[in-house]
């Protein structure tokens, strides 16, 4: 199950993580194509649970974190390794796209 990080957490839950690599989900409530990523990022946690820490992140509730790393659609989706942005998933994906656009990134 992903963790929810805040502007107020994210230097903790994410910048500063060593072990693994951080998804962070950048959605917001009134977000359809947010709401049928859910259960897609739900999986990829479980499935990725050794190596890679999913995270969400509300975009409305945190605007600050958001400006910072230039979210201009949601949902979308950064990845990071020891605090740097490796890359973004940008829109909806089924769960098999997007495991395999995730697994190229897991190096």
């Amino acid at each position: 199950m992903p963790s929810v990080v805040t502007d107020a957490t994210f230097s903790v839950e994410v910048l500063q993580e060593k072990d693994k690599y951080v998804l962070v989900d950048f959605w917001a409530e009134w977000c359809g194509p947010c709401r049928m990523l859910a259960p897609v990022l739900e999986n990829v946690a479980k499935a990725y649970e050794s190596r890679v820490k999913v995270m969400k992140l509300d975009t409305d509730a945190n605007p600050v974190t958001s400006q910072e790393y230039k979210i201009m659609s949601i949902p979308c989706c950064v990845l990071f390794k020891d605090g740097q942005e490796v890359a973004k998933l940008i829109g909806f994906k089924p769960e098999a796209q997007f495991k395999a656009e995730l697994e190229k990134l897991l190096v």
